[in-house]
């Protein structure tokens, strides 16, 4: 398969406005491993960048850097068109980089609505008092402006669908300022259906001018989003194409190792003829 020529990352003259976020030649040692080595990725408000790659491809170093989790080694890292070293996760929630992590930071047994505003409760009067009522009321809000369904947000988190989760979670993420959406394979403990769901969220983020970086092993499900594909193998990269570049079929095979499995599969068809039993041999006495 002919793998098609990497996009070249935008220069300022193709946008009037920077990108929300830019790595540029982005790198990563953790001792004498090299988690990451010039990986540069691009992404715009009202745009999906979409990261994929294999386990250990080094998706969840990349995305720890642009979360201020880990500060990079190399190369630069810039917000809104100016190099930045996050000094940790506070400080990139303070510039609108919100992070959902696969495990979405919730409490099972705690209702939606609880669950919405954890660690950044609302409170009135003189005593700071949580405001439950304000706080029940936006949550409300919030879900439904995003398009999101659910029955009662008294209800406890754990007993809504894990699709239902991812949007909680996204929904909280938009409330708060963010900006730029990261977000943690998302769909890759889901069914078809609730893959379906968040991908449907996920979308509604983009068209309310939010840049989402989605992070994924399955190109089945960042293709129909995504407007951007980083490719990552081994901590590093395999090119950034825009989708008017790249086939859905083009993006598996590169991600997967194309020319791997095709060898593999020849292998693999040349052992099965090997064992392919032949005519019976003719018995004793058969004419």
């Amino acid at each position: 398969m002919t793998v098609p020529s990497p996009s070249p990352s935008p220069s300022p003259a193709d946008s009037s406005a920077p990108p929300l976020l830019e790595t540029r030649e982005v790198g990563k040692v953790f001792g004498s491993v090299i988690a990451l080595r010039g990986v540069s990725m691009v992404l715009h408000a009202g745009e999906v960048t979409c990261v994929l790659g294999d386990n250990g491809a080094g998706k969840s170093t990349l995305i720890k850097i642009l979360a201020g989790v880990h500060a990079h080694d190399g190369g630069e890292y810039l917000v809104d068109g100016s190099p930045v070293r996050l000094g940790g996760p506070r400080e990139a929630l303070d510039r609108g980089i919100a992070t959902v992590y696969q495990d979405l930071a919730m409490i099972p047994l705690m209702s939606v609505w609880r669950n919405f505003f954890l660690g950044s409760e609302p409170v009135t009067g003189p005593l700071r008092r949580f405001d439950v009522a304000r706080a029940k009321r936006v949550a409300r809000e919030e879900l439904r402006d995003m398009g999101i369904d659910i029955r009662d947000v008294d209800q406890p988190v754990g007993t809504l669908s894990g699709g239902e989760r991812q949007s909680v979670a996204i929904a909280r993420a938009v409330h708060f300022g963010a900006r730029a959406l990261i977000l943690d394979e998302p769909t890759s403990a889901l069914g078809v259906k609730q893959a379906g769901v968040v991908l449907r969220y996920i979308a509604r983020a983009r068209d309310r001018g939010l840049g989402v970086v989605f992070i994924t092993h399955n190109p089945h499900h960042a293709y129909p989003v995504g407007d951007r594909f980083l490719v990552l193998n081994r901590g590093t990269s395999l090119g950034q194409f825009a989708k008017a570049d790249i086939t859905r079929e083009e993006l598996t095979s590169l991600m997967a190792g194309g020319a791997e499995l095709d060898h593999l599969a020849h292998e693999l068809g040349r052992a099965a003829a090997d064992t392919t039993p032949g005519p019976a041999s003719a018995g004793p006495g058969t004419t």
